[in-house]
């Protein structure tokens, strides 16, 4: 076989492998950039769009939730496709790399929109590059961390797992306080104000209702933290463990051998109770977000800097869903989980189990914030909000964990694809709900239901699924496929 310079199995240690901080580092920077792009994408269509010679070239909301629905579940659609191309082809560090630079090349051209040609061309170019980009990295990222791992110290792959999403929110969290600004701030109001003077030699001379950066800034920044998250990505590759791809037959043949249609089967009946709690997650931007317009948003005066303000409905979920994870993660990992486990063994399909009765739980909590605002009061959001920490604590325990499970569960070079399939939860729970919510919606446009009785009805459904998960996680017989070690780490294998 061909000589590689790269390590391509674990080296046996029961100490962090050296790859991970680049790892976390380039997942942090990527996310950034993509919920960075996400969080303005919508308002840019329906408000700033413009083409070179200044007329204004707007969609209308619908076109333009139709657009966005469409780039979502394209990126949703690729994780599939790269996961083929990892485990078969190119392995997942030569996947990761060359999809990231087509992931920078769909910045670029969302950052030149305005500037040449036709701004919808540049627009959907870079909408195409950035699905195929992040959507074909996205399990290869998720399968690379498991692969720095060997026996010897597959015990911190739940840690590392748990710093992994930490990276996810973070880069989620900043980049929805600082993208919209960017695209929306105007030089005499708020913020803005305050920061023109000490940028005005950057953005030139403004008025009081002009924007003060624009869409060229909210764009191309989350295109600079991609590129900043491929070149952290470069920077460890001789740090990383290089899992070779094992070629079309062979992942074929593996994929559909006996061995791989059992595990691919096991792994499913899993993910079809995710598949549920995902369609009770993604309400937090829908359902949750229209109960928020009844309820008391405002600040409470004795809080520092922000007191007396007043939320928006959407801010609510944006701001505390992740930074509830950044809190509750460590809390988790080196709090709850370890007093659980004094009790009983806390395994993987324990966690899940107990997360999909917290996320019934969350639902009951906000169904019965719904029927005071039914009898004609206003309670305030601190209700929704505390509803939230129980929803991300079921996201810690489900989704984290859904993830280190997917990995240990796949056979060795189905890694990738067996973690795209994970990823495709997420789009068939939201599939799920859009189509109950047709089915629940009458011939006016409404739905048959009170809004008290449909989150009623889901944190019903969830608690039902979780009920029949319990015997269904007795019966699962896990069986783990951590990477094989070496002393040293082999070098010679391609």
């Amino acid at each position: 076989m061909a000589q590689t310079p790269y390590l391509t199995s674990p080296v046996k240690s029961t100490g962090m492998p050296k790859g991970i901080p680049y790892i976390i580092g380039n997942e942090a920077a990527e996310r950034f950039s993509f919920y960075g792009m996400r969080a303005v994408l919508f308002v840019f269509l329906t408000t700033y769009l413009m083409q070179p010679d200044g007329r204004l070239d707007t969609f209308t909301d619908q076109e333009a939730k139709r657009w966005v629905h469409l780039f979502l579940a394209s990126a949703y659609f690729f994780p599939v496709i790269g996961a083929l191309i990892s485990d078969s082809i190119w392995g997942k560090y030569r996947t990761i790399i060359t999809l990231s630079l087509v992931y920078c090349a769909g910045h670029a051209c969302l950052a030149f929109m305005g500037v040449m040609g036709d701004t919808k061309g540049w627009l959907f170019g870079g909408l195409i590059l950035i699905a195929v980009g992040s959507g074909g990295i996205k399990p290869c990222v998720s399968a690379h961390v498991g692969d720095q791992f060997g026996k010897s110290n597959g015990h911190l792959l739940s840690k590392v797992f748990g710093w992994f999403y930490f990276s996810i929110n973070l880069g989620a969290f900043l980049s929805g306080m600082l993208t919209p600004f960017l695209l929306e701030a105007t030089a005499g109001e708020g913020m803005g104000a305050k920061l023109y003077p000490s940028v005005q030699w950057l953005v030139g001379e403004k008025e009081p209702n002009e924007v003060l950066f624009g869409a060229h800034y909210a764009f191309g920044l989350p295109g600079i933290l991609m590129a900043l998250a491929t070149w952290v990505f470069w920077m460890g590759r001789n740090k990383f463990v290089h899992i070779q791809a094992c070629g079309v037959k062979e992942y074929f043949r593996e994929t559909f051998s006996t061995e791989g249609k059992k595990a691919i089967g096991r792994i499913c009946v899993v993910f079809a109770f995710i598949i549920v709690f995902w369609s009770l997650f993604d309400q937090i931007g829908t359902t949750w977000l229209i109960q928020a317009k009844s309820l008391n948003r405002m600040i409470p005066e004795g809080v520092p800097l922000i007191g007396g303000q007043e939320l928006l409905p959407a801010q609510i979920s944006a701001v505390f869903n992740p930074l509830f994870i950044l809190l509750l993660i460590p809390v988790f990992n080196y709090g709850i989980y370890p007093l659980i486990d004094r009790v009983f063994p806390l395994s993987s399909l324990r966690k899940i189990g107990i997360g999909l009765f917290t996320m019934s739980a969350a639902f009951s909590m906000v169904a019965v914030v719904q029927m005071s605002v039914d009898a004609g009061n206003t309670p305030h959001m601190g209700w929704q909000i505390l509803a939230c920490a129980l929803l991300t604590s079921a996201e810690v325990m489900v989704s984290i964990t859904g993830l280190e499970f997917a990995y240990t569960q796949a056979p060795r070079q189905m890694k990738s694809f067996i973690l795209s399939l994970f990823l495709l939860t997420v789009s068939l729970g939201n599939f799920f709900t859009s189509t109950v919510t047709w089915a629940l919606t009458n011939e006016t446009g409404h739905s048959i239901l009170s809004m008290t009785q449909e989150l009623w009805f889901w944190a019903g459904l969830i608690f039902v699924a979780a009920a029949i998960y319990v015997p269904v996680a007795k019966w699962y017989q896990p069986k783990e496929y951590l990477q094989e070690e070496s002393e040293n780490g082999e070098t010679e294998q391609s």
